[in-house]
């Protein structure tokens, strides 16, 4: 027994392809494509006339336990410098949080990321004071709601070689026993300028033996290139290449301070670049060369939230306003492409035999739309609020823009509480 979705308009980003077409969904694929699909016995019949169908859009990286921290308490400190927000607010937020916040913080962030259109969230987690069990506890929190994760444990030497080790060993742990179809599994890393040669090493030995790839920041602001200079005397990619850090699974996040020759040698070792433009803006330090980033790139929010077509418009603007021209089609599609490659599976794609990972729209656009605008309808038009239903993995996970796993209000009023708890634990030290 499937379903056919009857009617839509299917769209696809690279190249920029729209079809009137049905679906049909047996299991967790596409089953069939083309015009007046007949169904077969047992099927259900949708109606999505006048909808638009695309592949779900990826969210390649955020930190999921930022989610409790919207209107926390300013630091009474003022905050000057990149490190200032750092150790005065996100090193104090994660040392905080304990099991039950961060399974409540991935579920309702990862219910907010459905919510906006997003199926698959790469998530880069930390939690000192529960390390063990806390990636375990991520998954949890996604799994509920029906979202795809791609999960790690950000690997530092910021509080001690004994929460460093104890993170490998989560690290290590949850690569043996926590992936699921649904949900992956990566090596986390924190900012280079927090980890010490012994630990590079063992992370990509790590990542080596369980044959996945790093998730890490680089060069977010200047202070990993003076870093890597005065402690090492070499720059921050020279530094992570010579360790066997820049591989075709790696994940770099940010690279808004590295050099033309730097992102060519980023480009050349075949890692993907992760642009979180609205997370620039917001902690000021600087434009990332976005134009030159290479076709192995996608969108993150880095924790500002989860909307993606929202970030692709933000990225859009900036680039326009430095100078540069991207085309925010190829940046959704690229969170499409490494999606498909860390899972090894179809997905992405609108084809018989591709993973129903799908968003549909409601876009009543005044104005035509055709594969030649496509870009500006994504850029000047489209938004999150048209996300109306959305399928993972074959199942219906948003309907009618109500998350239907669990009661999104009352999920909610959760959340409200276990952020005057965690903003509580916060101000007490």
């Amino acid at each position: 027994m499937g379903e056919i979705l009857k009617g839509a308009t299917l769209i696809e980003l690279t190249p920029p392809r729209l079809e009137q077409a049905d679906l049909r969904i047996e299991g967790n694929k596409i089953e069939a494509r083309g015009p007046q699909l007949a169904p077969k016995p047992g099927d259900r019949v949708t109606d999505l006339r006048g909808r638009l169908v695309m592949p779900g859009l990826v969210m390649a990286h955020t930190h999921l336990y930022s989610t409790l921290a919207r209107g926390m308490p300013a630091p009474e400190q003022p905050l000057k410098t990149f490190r200032d927000p750092l150790e005065q607010v996100w090193w104090r937020l994660d040392r905080a949080l304990d099991e039950r916040l961060i399974t409540l913080s991935a579920q309702v962030g990862a219910a907010e990321a459905l919510l906006n259109g997003v199926t698959t969230v790469f998530d880069h987690h930390a939690s000192p004071s529960f390390v063990e069990g806390s990636l375990a506890a991520v998954r949890r929190g996604v799994a509920s709601v029906g979202a795809r994760s791609v999960l790690c444990y950000e690997i530092s030497d910021r509080n001690g070689k004994g929460c460093r080790d104890a993170a490998l060993r989560e690290a290590d742990a949850f690569l043996k026993g926590g992936r699921s179809p649904r949900c992956a599994a990566m090596v986390g890393g924190d900012s280079s300028f927090t980890l010490d040669d012994d630990s590079l090493d063992a992370m990509v030995a790590l990542a080596t033996r369980h044959d996945v790839g790093l998730h890490l920041h680089v060069a977010e602001s200047p202070d990993d290139e003076r870093d890597a200079r005065k402690r090492f005397d070499k720059g921050v990619m020279e530094r992570l290449d010579e360790h066997g850090v820049l591989t075709p699974r790696t994940l770099l996040v940010h690279c808004t301070h590295l050099s033309w020759e730097e992102l060519s040698l980023a480009q050349q070792r075949g890692c993907w670049m992760i642009h979180n433009p609205r997370s620039n803006m917001h902690n000021s330090v600087g434009y990332a060369p976005a134009g030159k980033f290479g076709a192995r790139k996608a969108l993150g929010t880095d924790g500002i939230g989860s909307d993606l077509i929202g970030e692709a418009q933000f990225a859009f603007f900036k680039a326009r306003e430095a100078g540069f021209k991207i085309d925010p089609l190829h940046w959704l599609a690229g969170g499409q492409h490494l999606s498909a490659e860390i899972f090894g599976q179809p997905l992405g794609q609108l084809e018989p035999g591709a993973i129903a990972d799908l968003v549909l729209l409601d876009y009543p656009s005044p104005t035509p739309l055709v594969a030649q605008n496509l870009t500006s309808h994504v850029a000047l038009g489209l938004s999150a609020s048209h996300v109306d239903a959305v399928m993972v993995d074959g199942a219906w996970r948003v309907w009618a823009r109500q998350l239907l796993s669990l009661d999104y209000e009352e999920l909610r009023a959760k959340a409200a509480e276990g952020a005057r708890q965690l903003w509580s634990r916060m101000s007490a030290g």
